[in-house]
């Protein structure tokens, strides 16, 4: 394992975020007008501009210190013996304490002002660069608060701003200073967000020391993977929304800074991926996801009964995608993942009797496979908007030209996705596990053939043996989409590759065109589509990678995972821990950092839960907790030689695993059987009714 070396340039924009607010600025701390930065609640900017100006200056920034995702220390200064610090923090609106010292040997007089406006725009007015004002705007200074308020569509905005000190309040808030030699200033500048009358409160530092609490612990050999775990920890809590109806559910957004609400998809995935810390996660995902669960056939946000959403928006923000609606459809795979993770959730043995009282909602969800999600009755699940506004492309690689044939050409919908396929597969085996556990022979039955009937048919129709691996998608006339990409590493993680073709797929993602040193590349690089600066054609994303190491593990390529592994705790040790949503997928040996993609978000949700899930690879940890026993068979690298992870939630229990030279568990509750070997890949399907031990 080399030296990783650092990246030189340093993020132009600063991000704080809790639960679904954000606020974006400057690296001095100002929010400048006119940019793509502010105060968002709600997806609406509540503050467009907060401009520092001291003696007429604009602050130099001279570094920021990031205490917690919630909070950030600006340092700068305002000339040669003038010091500025801000020290900022968001709970529903945002509160700072601007401090001016004198650093000169002579007593001087220094004129603060502040710029402030609010334009209430939308979230993606200001990410588009599509700004207009209409409807209402006052402006209403007073001694020494200014409101700021709109009205338009159904609602009454207002951001209220409260100012300390001798101060004057109207089209500039501004304060008049003498500061004696080495003397300092201070005041607070506390900005609130009014909606219908009603003050937005919050109360993030509480709900965050929770969670930093009960995330487990974990030691680790190598700097790398602790430093991104316990990154991982902070950003996940700070993405986390809150029903205000139930506090105890929560979902997860899916990235700072512009998309902070619940994506079916994201939200689903980041869950899974964070078990091995958090499954209240788990939870709140499912209840809220089947909560908004399809009921009626809508073309123009393409709900369909039993299908679970794509997107959603809490304000008056909508996208082109979601077709003028707030909750928007469009996804081929958050319906399958959903019931995979439901039945992973059981096999956790986690809320029994919530998962109980979701299964309906699972079966609503296997009825919108079959009743829409199969368009021609083939026995796989494709996709086709219904509306122009819609995504047209609706599996993960979502993006206009992300699915190519060889040639580079752009294949057209209706599509079946391979991993869509897998996440089908997976779908039905756990449907199959509930039978099973209740002992219902018939259904158990019905479900355990279907997923035998379409991994059959796969292997057959989506495999390219003259190639040696599995094509991106089958088109409209069954014709393979036949370019080399990451997609069929999914297709490892749900276990629907055949054993025979698991070797040819292993080494085809590691080789040198679709491994980039830094993580698998969403498209090999010796494609006529790829374009390592492409969103998915070229790029690396570390959550692809961590469904493709967890593939891998499952079909027994510990070194090849262990690969992609090291290549991507790299590149969160050259930022600090801290994962992008994906980055470009130039080859490190032609560059020795990993270069950043233009409008990554981060923190973002499954990129942050990267870490997590490579923990449970390496563990090799599968429980199936109902049934008493838990597969657990650490396979360490060579760069980590002990690994100690305390707190695993399983059950009612908590576990502490740590491996060294050999593996010591505690917490195991009794009755559970700790198995020492690996999960087969095959586990699902092998499994016998009559035979419960076989398993």
């Amino acid at each position: 394992m080399g030296e990783v070396a650092r990246t030189v340039s340093e993020a132009p924009v600063v991000t704080l975020i809790e639960a679904s607010d954000f606020v974006v600025s400057a690296r001095n701390g100002d929010i400048r007008g006119g940019d793509p930065q502010g105060m968002f609640l709600l997806d609406s900017r509540f503050l467009s501009s907060f401009e520092l100006r001291v003696d007429g200056r604009t602050v130099e920034p001279l570094g920021v210190s990031l205490r917690d995702p919630t909070s950030a220390t600006f340092y700068g200064r305002a000339d040669a013996t003038l010091a500025v610090l801000r020290h900022r923090s968001i709970s529903r609106g945002l509160t700072e304490r601007i401090v001016v010292r004198n650093h000169s040997t002579r007593p001087r007089p220094v004129a603060v002002t502040l710029e402030i406006d609010a334009d209430f725009a939308d979230v993606f007015q200001v990410k588009e660069g599509r700004v207009s004002r209409e409807g209402w705007y006052g402006r209403h200074p007073t001694e020494s608060q200014l409101r700021l308020g709109h009205r338009g569509d159904e609602h009454v905005r207002e951001t209220v701003l409260d100012f300390e000190g001798d101060v004057r309040v109207g089209e500039l808030v501004g304060w008049t200073l003498l500061l004696g030699a080495g003397e300092e200033w201070s005041t607070t500048v506390t900005v609130s967000a009014v909606v219908d009358e009603v003050k937005l409160v919050g109360e993030p530092s509480a709900r965050y020391r929770s969670w930093q609490a009960k995330v487990p612990r974990v030691e680790a050999d190598d700097p790398a993977l602790s430093q991104a775990v316990q990154r991982s920890a902070a950003d996940l809590g700070s993405l986390r929304i809150f029903d205000p109806d139930d506090p105890r559910r929560t979902v997860v957004a899916a990235g700072a800074p512009w998309f902070m609400s619940p994506f079916g998809r994201d939200s689903i995935l980041t869950a899974w991926m964070a078990l091995i810390v958090d499954p209240d996660l788990a939870l709140g995902v499912l209840e809220t996801l089947a909560e908004f669960q399809g009921e009626v056939v809508d073309p123009v946000t393409e709900e369909e009964p039993g299908r679970i959403f794509h997107e959603m928006r809490f304000g008056s923000a909508t996208s082109l995608a979601l077709g003028g609606g707030n909750v928007y459809y469009g996804s081929v795979d958050s319906t399958p993942l959903f019931v995979m993770l439901l039945g992973e959730l059981r096999r956790w043995g986690l809320a029994g009797e919530l998962v109980e009282r979701l299964l309906p909602h699972a079966d609503r969800a296997l009825d919108w496979i079959t009743d829409y999600g199969d368009r021609d009755g083939d026995g796989y699940v494709e996709y086709l908007r219904s509306t122009p506004n819609g995504l047209a492309n609706q599996g993960w690689k979502d993006s206009w030209d992300g699915i190519r044939y060889g040639d580079g050409t752009v294949a057209e919908a209706p599509i079946a996705l391979s991993e869509v396929q897998g996440y089908t597969y997976a779908a039905y085996l756990a449907r199959a596990h509930f039978a099973f556990e209740a002992g219902d022979v018939e259904l158990y039955g019905h479900w355990r053939e279907r997923a035998a009937v379409l991994r059959e048919a796969f292997n057959r129709d989506f495999w390219l043996e003259d190639k040696g691996w599995f094509a991106i998608g089958l088109d409209a006339e069954k014709r393979p989409i036949d370019s080399l990409a990451s997609n069929q590493g999914h297709c490892l993680w749900t276990g629907i590759v055949d054993e025979d073709k698991a070797a040819r797929v292993a080494d085809v993602l590691l080789s040198p065109e679709m491994f980039s040193g830094w993580g698998v590349r969403t498209l090999a690089s010796n494609e006529p589509g790829y374009n390592p600066l492409s969103y998915h054609c070229g790029s690396v994303w570390p959550h692809d990678n961590a469904i493709i190491a967890a593939g891998l593990v499952r079909y027994g390529f510990v070194e090849h995972a262990h690969r992609v592994m090291r290549g991507i705790l790299d590149v969160a040790e050259s930022q600090d821990g801290r994962l992008p949503e994906l980055f470009s997928g130039i080859g490190r040996d032609e560059l020795g950092v990993p270069a950043p993609y233009p409008t990554s978000c981060q923190p973002q949700a499954w990129a942050a839960s990267t870490p997590l899930l490579f923990l449970r690879s390496l563990l090799r940890l599968d429980p199936w907790e109902p049934h008493g026993q838990i597969h657990l068979a650490p396979a360490l690298p060579s760069w980590l030689s002990r690994l100690r992870v305390e707190g695993i939630p399983l059950g009612s229990q908590r576990l502490d695993v740590q491996v060294s030279e050999d593996v010591q568990v505690e917490g195991l509750g009794e009755g559970i059987v700790l198995r020492s070997t690996p999960r087969s890949a095959l586990t699902g399907l092998r499994l016998q009714l009559e035979a419960p031990d076989d398993r």
